[in-house]
């Protein structure tokens, strides 16, 4: 059974106002987070990719990302999440997540 897609989220380069995917099988993306987002709104993204529900594909590469930036802005649930999904990862899928994560709040 193949595991969920790797796609790394990545803004579109102009004001970071959307993020697509390295693979273009998934077409138009979904809304960046601000850098004003709440942990509950970054956490509910987490579970979109983790899920693949709302529009988002299976990415949990994605879903850790999210999950990571909601637990900094204080959400305890995703950092359960986080935990949890980080056992079902390669640890180079998870390092991938926490790189992903840093250059978001570089750009944020």
């Amino acid at each position: 059974m193949a595991g969920p897609e790797k796609r790394v989220l990545t803004t579109d380069g102009k004001d970071g106002a959307m993020m697509e995917f390295g693979d273009s099988a998934f077409q138009g993306g979904l809304p960046l987070p601000g850098p004003q987002s709440t942990g509950e709104e970054l956490f509910r993204l987490g579970l979109m990719y983790s899920t693949g529900q709302g529009g988002a594909p299976l990415d949990y590469v994605s879903a850790h990302m999210m999950f990571n930036l909601a637990a900094l802005r204080g959400s305890m649930e995703a950092k359960e999440h986080r935990k949890e999904l980080s056992r079902e990862m390669d640890p180079a899928d998870v390092a991938e997540a926490q790189k992903a994560a840093r250059r978001w709040l570089l750009q944020a």
